[in-house]
């Protein structure tokens, strides 16, 4: 096998492994005493363990290959496939993050049943945990792991084991470079499964500083290479068109489409997607594992400000990098078939011995980091909303805790197979956002309309799956089989009406939910008009109009560090200094407000007589 690695970059390796297992060994004991502490950490984190792992969750192998496939694709601009998330993001900091940690839940699954009535409210609690915490899961887990078997492709190439090349289990064909991810996968399944949240995030914070240091070592040599001879050199090396921020308008170069994003799928990035779409890490009005951190904050100042670092660091300090990386393989491996390859040959014939091994232990850090924490996040729906809900409801916490483990293995083992049935990370992004158009908008207003119930939220996640179903089937749908992102305009059209029509035909939620429910939570704005009426002594977020304000200037913050620091790289010192203007602004807004925030005592969930209590049981 010939390998791109030498002995200092094994070293290199090998410490990251080693360090990892130390982690997990020491948080095994903290982790096993109750699924609390398994999978929120006991609620007792602080902001910024909690920001710093949510961004180095989202840091997986495959985001760096994922953006030179976008910016090969569309240019620069071709990031508004992610970049329109900060929106999204924005809302959970301001609106939803302390509406969360008020909650108490385990899991954002279990808040089914604290906000809907009813046996609807359970069958949409036990499907949403299988569909996300199984379905979406390993199809989420198989694109990262795609990634990596990409990398090790590159950096192993003829790699063979036990003297072959391939093997087949069940008439699924496995690569060996797919067979070595799968051995690495045994390894995170172990440290998921002994440390709880607890190991996986202490450990995200060593694995964020490596994996967004080692792409900036990597960014920085590149570039400076002879073959492109620094910023000014790559600029006069790729179209001008290239380096665009915002969309085309139809521009042509010599008859042919120019490489930056159309102004149709710019619209449905920024005008519909961010929305309406559930994407992991970027759901409306939070979810996931962001829900997940925000409800192991030690209170609710906590919450706000993970998620707050969470969106600066996500969108501000990790993009530049990995773009620089993939201009720079646009000019040295123009005619690449896999556009995504470009960025590990790069780092593969860029970098001297030992930082090499530094990168490739950044990217086993950032492939470690996410298939931990989804192994974690997804297992506590599968536990928590599906085992303990629907098959054993009355073992004690020992036993919840040893069904956590066993399940967190098995999560794994199922992703590797599914693995070997993706073929491109931006295709498995597109179905996942497609399979979810129009179900956003249900998460937003859950919190905030009292009308809403479990039918509405049933509606909004089957309309789409049965859309793209009926595409696979080979039913013409008009609009629905048009390439992503312009489908979404159809999807998220249909499943909107859908979704309304199915809650004013069906009854809300029974009164005595919706108080219990209003009373804990306190929720602000018009949409609980009856329930205010009703509970006057309750003191809720009032008026929604502050936060909105909030909002709007926490989004120019960050798009304006995010582009000020991209026209500072590319020479663009007037636009650099307006974007550090308006930027500086927005920041001077936040903390002003925030400073005279105040924050309410939270209100625990958990009875301290009773800490075993869930909700629904």
């Amino acid at each position: 096998m010939a390998s791109a690695l030498s002995f200092l970059d094994w070293i290199f390796v090998v410490s990251y492994f080693v360090f990892a297992l130390g982690i997990a060994l020491y948080y095994y004991t903290r982790a096993g005493k109750n699924t609390t502490e398994f999978f929120l950490s006991g609620r007792s984190m602080p902001w910024w363990i909690i920001g710093t792992s949510m961004v180095a969750t989202t840091f997986a192998a495959d985001t760096p290959l994922a953006v030179t496939e976008m910016v090969a694709l569309d240019g620069i601009a071709g990031n508004w496939l992610w970049w329109n998330f900060l929106m999204g993001g924005m809302l959970t900091v301001f609106f939803f993050a302390r509406l969360w940690r008020r909650s108490g839940v385990l899991t954002d699954v279990e808040f089914i049943e604290l906000r809907y009535s009813g046996p609807e409210a359970a069958w949409l609690r036990g499907i949403k945990a299988i569909y996300f915490g199984l379905l979406m899961n390993v199809i989420i887990l198989g694109w990262v792991t795609l990634a990596m078997e990409t990398i090790f492709n590159i950096l192993f190439p003829g790699l063979t084991l036990f003297g072959q090349e391939s093997f087949s289990f069940f008439g699924i064909y496995i690569s060996a470079p797919l067979m070595l991810v799968g051995f690495l996968i045994i390894f995170v399944g172990f440290f998921s499964l002994i440390s709880g949240l607890w190991g996986v995030a202490v450990t995200d914070i060593f694995q964020f500083a490596i994996a967004l240091g080692g792409t900036i070592v990597l960014a920085v040599y590149a570039v400076n290479i002879p073959e492109i001879g620094g910023i000014s050199g790559l600029q006069e090396k790729l179209p001008p068109e290239t380096f665009r921020f915002l969309p085309s308008f139809g521009d042509t170069v010599e008859g042919v489409a120019v490489l930056t994003l159309s102004f149709g799928a710019f619209a449905a990035y920024f005008g519909v997607q961010w929305w309406s779409s559930w994407y992991p890490g970027s759901e409306p009005g939070g979810g996931g594992y962001v829900a997940q951190r925000i409800m192991s904050a030690k209170d609710e100042k906590h919450s706000l400000f993970a998620t707050l670092w969470f969106n600066i660091a996500h969108y501000c300090l990790r993009p530049w990098p990995w773009i620089i990386v993939a201009l720079v393989s646009l000019v040295l491996y123009p005619d690449l078939t896999d556009s995504r390859e470009g960025f590990v040959l790069v780092m593969r014939d860029v970098l001297p011995s030992g930082l090499l091994g530094l990168l490739f232990a950044a990217f086993l850090a950032a492939f470690t980091s996410t298939f931990a924490a989804h192994l974690n996040w997804g297992t506590s729906y599968l536990v928590n909303d599906f085992w303990r809900r629907f098959i054993k409801k009355d073992a004690d916490e020992k036993y919840y805790v040893m069904v956590s483990r066993i399940l967190t293995f098995v999560l794994a083992i199922v992703a590797f197979f599914v693995t070997t049935q993706l073929d491109s990370i931006r295709q498995a992004w597109g179905l996942v956002l497609t399979a979810s158009g129009g179900l956003g908008l249900v998460l937003i207003l859950r919190w905030y309309w009292w009308r809403i119930n479990a039918w509405s939220e049933l509606a909004a996640s089957l309309t789409p799956i049965f859309l793209v179903f009926m595409v696979l089937l080979g039913v013409p749908v008009p609009g629905i089989a048009d390439p992503f992102p312009m489908n979404l305009f159809y999807v998220v059209g249909i499943t909107t009406v859908v979704w309304l029509l199915v809650t004013f035909l069906t009854k809300p939620s029974d009164r005595k939910t919706l108080t219990t429910f209003y009373r804990r939570v306190r929720p602000g704005g018009p949409g609980w008009a009856p329930l205010v009426k009703e509970n006057p002594d309750v003191n809720s977020d009032g008026s929604l109009w502050p936060l909105l304000g909030n909002w709007v200037a926490g989004v120019i913050m960050v798009y304006m560090a995010l582009f000020g620091f991209g026209h500072f790289l590319f020479g663009n010192y007037g636009y650099f200094f307006l974007c550090l203007a308006i930027g500086l602004v927005a920041l001077a807004w936040l903390y002003m407000d925030l400073s005279k925030r105040g924050f309410d005592t939270i209100i625990e969930h958990h009875d301290p007589e009773n800490p075993d209590e869930r909700v629904g049981d």
